[in-house]
């Protein structure tokens, strides 16, 4: 067994507890912080997620900034995903993972993105469930928005222990603390 599939496990198994132990409290201290970043960066095109039950709620999120943002989520195609303009009704797919209709309308560049996590290692690269979905949706993409790694509870590693093709963030948030990724000069 390597390194990331021990450090996924053990990710898996401390998510758990954070779900069970003071969830509300800790999903209302992420989505503030989010909801400031968003207003602050004056972020106009936002890709975002419907949370799993391990994920930040992030329909409250939604329900903040909606009006003044334009949000879309991953809607699932093969072994990637496209985004498409978030609009209900949410219909359960693959993975117990809902989404809304499918949608061909033409999506803007988006320029700020708020992922899910189980884990981030020492390079502020992801560790998710698995699949690659969100990599490959990455590394198709024409344009670098600002990425934002978000989890119930830290998860975190100094080791670097992802693959070259794993997403990095630029900013990991949990309830009780903000990492900004140092930028090389």
């Amino acid at each position: 067994m390597n390194k990331k599939f021990l450090f996924r496990e053990k990710s898996k198994k401390d998510l758990k507890k954070y779900c069970k132990l003071g969830r509300i409290k800790r999903d209302k201290y992420v989505v503030d912080k989010l909801e400031k970043l968003v207003k602050e960066g004056r972020h106009k095109n936002v890709l975002l997620y419907i949370p799993l039950s391990s994920e930040v709620d992030s329909m409250e999120l939604i329900k903040r900034i909606r009006p003044k943002v334009n949000i879309y989520v991953p809607f699932m195609e093969g072994v990637s995903f496209k985004m498409v303009k978030f609009r209900l009704p949410l219909f359960r797919k693959k993975f117990k993972i809902r989404e809304p209709k499918n949608s061909y309308a033409r999506v803007p560049k988006i320029d700020l993105a708020i992922v899910p996590v189980l884990g981030v290692d020492g390079a502020f690269k992801r560790i998710g469930f698995g699949k690659g979905m969100y990599d490959r949706f990455f590394d198709s993409l024409n344009s670098s928005p600002k990425v934002v790694f978000v989890q119930l509870g830290e998860c975190f590693t100094e080791e670097f222990i992802c693959e070259s093709h794993d997403i990095r963030a630029d900013i990991y948030i949990t309830p009780y603390k903000t990492m900004i990724k140092k930028r090389k000069l």
